[in-house]
Formats: structure tokens, sequence, C-alpha cells
């Protein structure tokens, strides 16, 4: 009987490692002489993007339909958790001309 309960722990542990979600990722995003680059990128929910100001004014990473508004004063950094799947337009609210799309997937 208790051989039964030992041959199947090795396939409990394969199950188990299956289940495990891989290492969130993190993406970064630079703003830079009125450009964000990468002015496309794909991500995954639970990715942190780490949005990076190297101008010496201030920008915001603001999603056209509403999911985000980073704030972003000159020479600073943040970060945002992804969250929800889909395709998100953003663009700075003081340089309208500085538009980028991040991809996220499940």
């Amino acid at each position: 009987m208790m051989s039964g309960r030992l041959s199947s722990f090795p396939i409990a542990l394969v199950f188990a490692a299956m289940v495990v979600p891989a290492h969130a990722a993190t993406i970064e995003i630079t703003m830079e002489n009125l450009v964000i680059s990468p002015a496309e990128v794909s991500a995954k929910v639970g990715d942190t993007v780490s949005w990076i100001n190297k101008d010496v004014f201030a920008h915001t990473a603001t999603a056209k339909n509403g999911d985000f508004d980073v704030k972003l004063p000159p020479k600073a950094s943040a970060t945002s958790v992804l969250k929800k799947v889909g395709t998100v337009e953003y663009y700075c609210r003081y340089h309208p001309n500085m538009k980028a799309t991040l991809k996220i997937e499940p």
C-alpha cells in the first residue's frame, strides 16, 4: 500500500511544476528626445512595465482606453504591473505626437 503512494509522488511533482507560473518579465519603455521607444512592444499579464523618462521635461504614458495614466517628471521613472489582456494605444498628454502601442497577452 505504501509503494502506491510513493510511485504517485513523482507524478504529483510533475503536475505541480506545470502549474507554477513563469516569472514575470520587466519591460523597459524609454521616453527620450520626444520619442517613446520601443514604439510597439508585446508583454504578458503580470509583467511589469518600467517607464523611464530621460528628458529634461515631464511626460505621461496615458492609455487612450483609460487603463493607465503614468506621470513621469523629468529624469524619473515609474512602474506599472499589467493586469488586463488587450492592445493599448497610449501617448504623452503634454506631447501628443509621442505615441506607442502595448500589446498585452495572457
